[in-house]
């Protein structure tokens, strides 16, 4: 074993020790009240070559709509199995939230599959279908935080990330196999790019991807580290913070 890997096997050693010792901070809970107004429908998107879920959380014409980019494992329903729609009912949001399935390539083009292209030429379709309008924010979590910094970017929106799972190398980056290659990787990776000009960042110390938050964070108009890993745990621990920010 080299070096690197090394370090990163006692990185996660350390993460052990310090999870049984309960040292990683509490688990976040989901809010015990009747979550927001949910809809689920299918659409057939061209640009991923497939049919994807389309969720809508607290939706009603008038309000500004949020999107929010699901981690690598998970889906736009995944969003609502997190809690979401309760954690919206508690803070009373003024907002609708909508998820989309990207897949888990990073939120990146993968052959005919383009998630980038989902959310940029279908995604505005189907929110005037549903009677909301245009996105004004964007939420990441996880592998979502990728595809959520690369869409904000394009899009010119705020952008919340909860443990953003960015590579500060290409050696890091292939590790997940979700690149074609080094040349794509760097065409997208946003510690490679100008980040949002609003922007929250949200991780935990014993996140495997605590180095890119803390880059990501000197560019932040709030970051806030604590105590946590990369769990859903975590994220509903700050969620309410991060959905306070984004109203």
């Amino acid at each position: 074993m080299g070096t690197a890997g090394l370090v990163a096997a006692a990185a996660v050693e350390q993460t052990r020790l310090r999870r049984l010792l309960g040292w990683t901070g509490p688990d976040g809970t989901v809010p015990d009240v009747p979550p927001v107004a949910v809809s689920v429908t299918r659409q057939k998107s061209a640009a991923r070559g497939c049919d994807v879920e389309f969720v809508t959380m607290n939706a009603a014409p008038g309000l500004q709509v949020c999107v929010v980019l699901h981690g690598r494992g998970s889906s736009a329903r995944g969003m609502v199995t997190l809690g979401l729609p309760q954690f919206l009912a508690a803070a009373r949001a003024k907002f609708t939230v909508v998820a989309v399935d990207g897949g888990d390539s990073y939120w990146v083009p993968r052959g005919a599959d383009d998630p980038q292209k989902m959310l940029t030429a279908e995604l505005p379709g189907w929110l005037r279908a549903a009677g909301l309008g245009e996105p004004r924010a964007v939420l990441g979590i996880s592998m979502g935080c990728f595809g959520g910094l690369v869409y904000a970017r394009q899009a010119g929106l705020p952008a919340a990330v909860l443990s953003p799972a960015l590579f500060r190398s290409w050696d890091d980056a292939r590790t997940v196999n979700a690149f074609a290659d080094e040349a794509q990787w760097e065409s997208y990776e946003p510690l490679r790019h100008p980040l949002p000009a609003r922007l929250g960042v949200w991780c935990g110390y014993e996140d495997p991807f605590y180095d890119s938050a803390r880059e990501v964070a000197a560019h932040a108009e709030v970051a806030d580290f604590d105590h946590g890993e990369h769990t859903d745990g975590y994220w509903r621990r700050v969620l309410p913070d991060a959905l306070r920010w984004l109203a």
